[in-house]
């Protein structure tokens, strides 16, 4: 029965393509030239790919803002001064400012005293019903927390940043136990406990493995959050994040939400993929300083003859950046230094192999005008996995860094835009005459 009536639902859902093009349908809200339709308004951040001079769009390198700074600049600054990024970021995200060291200190200790979850949490809410998946546990503990919450759908500016705070600073702790209780079960002993005075890196780090963990691992999964945590309010979970909390949802409905949005592989599941797609090029292609010879598994990738054979080279490519990610360029001078520690210079020279020759092979394969470059995810699997960590807990550390990025846009959409977000659709289905049963 099931099988039958989706075979007829897929029949009814097959709209003719050329209807979109006759009513003019900005498909997934996005204009002809690929560039996003204008939907709303933010001060919180923004990415940038290309300029329009008259009327022509042009690609520039890519630059991403944090309020009114450029990440690039913020990074450099972190770096600078040997300390750790994602706190200063989340405070700068929330507020607007750049933190004094005293008002850093302050938002600090919050984020500690907030990290221990409630009472029997782990045990009742993560252990008794641990799924397979890091992002569903955690959306089901985010979901879970409205009912410990003593005021859980006061929607005023002062009670939504409590509870982004709660939230922020819990879900280290909430992700590193998920995983535990799927990878070792809920034996006490897998469990460790947050310790004070850690930010969320190296908070998560020791979760996971105790203390088994260098420096420069805490100061690179810092940068990796860091460099998660905002990027527009277009992104399909930050927008999610704006159009649930416009119908004036509480914010643990709203934060799932967007968790469910950015567990899809389109959008957080790319470093994921991108791994998973080195790992097959590893260990089809014999050598991998031979550029002849990726080039042509890569063809092959394209060709939908290689890897998932889905066509599609992992990492390269994004819908706003075109000459540059400004994240990627960060992320692969950190990915030297971690294959320098780790002894894995000859896999990273594959990665830049690929970075290379993947751009051309599309080209050549789909003709595509706009300039292809890595993103964001080119370099992030491999990151990871220098860190140990598995490729289950990708997208859900992409979350750990985005909660800062949701939380601003809730703020902000609760409080400037106050109105409903509701777009149009328009239906193209035949009008039919009702017809009694017993003449069907």
């Amino acid at each position: 029965m099931t099988k039958k009536l989706s075979e007829i639902k897929i029949k009814e859902c097959s709209i003719d393509e050329e209807l979109y093009k006759k009513y003019e349908v900005k498909r997934g809200l996005r204009n002809k030239d690929g560039s996003g339709v204008l939907v709303g308004l933010t001060e919180i951040g923004t990415a940038v790919g290309y300029k329009v001079v008259e009327s022509d769009v042009v690609p520039v390198d890519g630059q991403l803002y944090y309020r009114n700074y450029n990440v690039l600049d913020l990074v450099k600054g972190f770096l600078a001064d040997k300390r750790l990024g994602f706190e200063e970021t989340g405070y700068l995200l929330l507020y607007g400012k750049l933190p004094t060291s005293e008002e850093l200190q302050v938002f600090n200790e919050e984020l500690t005293k907030l990290r221990k979850l409630p009472d029997n949490f782990k045990d009742d809410m993560i252990c008794k019903f641990q799924g397979n998946d890091v992002m569903n546990m955690l959306a089901r503990s985010v979901l879970i927390l409205y009912a410990l919450d003593d005021n859980p759908d006061d929607t005023s500016p002062e009670n939504i940043i409590r509870q982004c705070i709660n939230l922020i600073a819990k879900f280290p702790v909430i992700t590193a136990y998920s995983y535990q209780a799927i990878k070792h079960g809920c034996a006490v002993a897998s469990f460790y406990q947050p310790e004070n005075q850690m930010g969320a890196a190296e908070t998560f780090l020791h979760l996971i493995r105790g203390d088994k963990y260098t420096k420069l691992e805490v100061e690179i999964l810092d940068l990796m959050l860091m460099l998660h945590a905002e990027h527009g309010g277009g992104n399909n979970s930050s927008f999610t994040t704006r159009v649930v909390s416009s119908s004036g949802s509480d914010t643990y409905s709203v934060i799932a939400a967007a968790l469910g949005s950015l567990k899809g592989p389109l959008h957080g599941g790319a470093s994921q993929k991108a791994r998973e797609m080195f790992l097959d090029i590893m260990e089809n292609v014999k050598n991998w300083d031979d550029e002849k010879e990726v080039e042509e598994y890569l063809r092959k990738i394209m060709e939908k003859k290689a890897f998932n054979r889905l066509g599609k080279i992992y990492g390269l490519g994004h819908s706003v950046y075109t000459l540059s990610d400004p994240r990627r360029v960060v992320l692969k001078e950190k990915a030297r230094e971690l294959a320098k520690e780790k002894g894995r210079e000859k896999e990273l020279q594959l990665y830049e192999n690929v970075e290379k020759i993947g751009p051309e092979v599309i080209y050549s394969i789909k003709g595509k005008a706009k300039k292809i470059a890595a993103n964001v995810d080119f370099y992030s699997g491999f990151i990871y996995d220098c860190l140990g960590l598995p490729p289950e807990l990708y997208t859900a550390l992409f979350a750990n860094g985005r909660i800062l990025g949701w939380s601003a846009h809730r703020i902000e959409e609760m409080i400037s835009a106050r109105r409903i977000i509701r777009p149009s659709y328009k239906c193209v289905s035949p009008r039919e005459e009702y017809v009694e049963m017993n003449k069907r």
